[in-house]
């Protein structure tokens, strides 16, 4: 109990505000969770609550994994810190707005149907753009620290650049679809500007919790693989030490003890991860469904699949030659040492004759 205890500890330490508002968005989870079991009200082909559910659990990844992110400099600086503590507060006013259109029963996003809703909207769109713009501005900080283990801080600095490519997909949605810069050149009211579903109209069939559309494009699926670039890439790395610690000695683990052959793997990975995030915002701006890809997309998923399994093999060779190098090298000397023996008994010899070969040479000086 005392050791989890100053886990907790140790955890919430890494940067208050943000496990702050971690354990806020834990909370408005649950209350998300309950608000899908009770309460029947759709808005856009969801129920209500399914969006502060998916927002909750997002931005409490996003805070937690930030604040460890955080607690990796090498130098703490108080300017970090308060930046750190604006993202925190920005994302719960993000939050706010959009439990608060929940209860109301309006949308939060896209939503200019009045003065209200379309301030609300242009708040939600001032604390995203500042978000983003103090996420990069750390990114760089974090960019230029040290941190121990190369592969580890190759993992997490890919994390960072990707997710900031991922955050900045959003910014294709807010732009007015044909259909509604038709209607505004028109002089026509508009209740919504911005859509997440390209091809199609929001609030179709979508696939179950992500409502991810199964019948037109939908430039949420690359957002979410963006942004979480900043999880599953440093988890690789982080994965990749934790095997060679436990198991490096094991079969063909032991190639991985090779540090330069992890830093190897992890650029394979980011590098896959990047296509996969090219891949999936080519396939939504063409208004493709994620499960309904043509022959293109498939044809490039085989291309991605491949040039990974290819880059894959390469960093492991490379390591497999050295391992093999280093083998040789070991048996050679091993064979030198095995040898040593018969050389020191040789100089033996040779030393013990050397008294036999004094008094013969002062024999031979007599006799003349």
């Amino acid at each position: 109990m005392v050791t989890v205890r100053s886990t907790l500890s140790r955890t919430v330490s890494w940067h208050r505000p943000l496990m702050l508002f971690a354990g806020l968005m834990v909370l408005s989870t649950v209350v998300s969770l309950v608000g899908l079991l009770v309460d029947d009200r759709v808005l856009v082909g969801d129920p209500i609550w399914l969006k502060p559910f998916k927002f909750s659990i997002s931005l409490m990844i996003y805070a937690v994994t930030w604040a460890w992110l955080l607690s990796l400099q090498r130098k703490r600086r108080r300017w970090v810190w308060w930046a750190s503590t604006a993202i925190a507060v920005l994302a719960a006013v993000e939050m706010v707005v959009i439990i608060g259109q929940v209860i109301r029963g309006e949308m939060s996003h896209f939503n200019v149907s009045s003065a209200f809703n379309a301030a609300l909207f242009s708040i939600m769109g001032f604390s995203i753009v500042a978000l983003w713009v103090l996420t990069l501005v750390q990114g760089i900080v974090l960019l230029r620290d040290r941190i121990a283990d190369p592969p580890i801080a190759l993992a997490i600095r890919a994390g960072v650049l990707l997710g900031l490519v991922g955050m900045a997909l959003a910014f294709f949605m807010t732009g007015p679809t044909p259909e509604q810069l038709d209607a505004l050149r028109a002089g026509e009211d508009v209740d919504v500007i911005g859509a997440h579903s390209v091809g199609v109209a929001d609030g179709g069939h979508g696939m179950p919790i992500t409502g991810w559309s199964t019948t037109g494009g939908d430039l949420r699926i690359p957002h979410f693989v963006g942004i979480h670039a900043m999880q599953a890439l440093p988890l690789f790395g982080l994965g990749l030490t934790a095997m060679v610690r436990r198991f490096g000695s094991r079969g063909w683990l032991v190639r991985l003890t090779d540090e330069g052959a992890r830093l190897r793997l992890v650029w394979v990975a980011a590098s896959a991860y990047a296509g996969l995030l090219a891949l999936v915002t080519w396939q939504a701006l063409r208004g493709q469904p994620l499960l309904a890809p043509d022959a293109w997309t498939l044809l490039a998923v085989a291309t991605l699949i491949t040039g990974t399994a290819i880059g894959v093999g390469i960093a492991v060779s490379g390591t497999q030659s050295a391992v093999s190098g280093t083998a040789d090298a070991v048996s050679r000397a091993q064979d030198a040492v095995s040898h040593t023996p018969d050389a020191v008994s040789r100089a033996q010899d040779i030393v013990s004759r050397a008294p036999d070969n004094v008094s013969h040479s002062h024999d031979t000086e007599a006799a003349r």
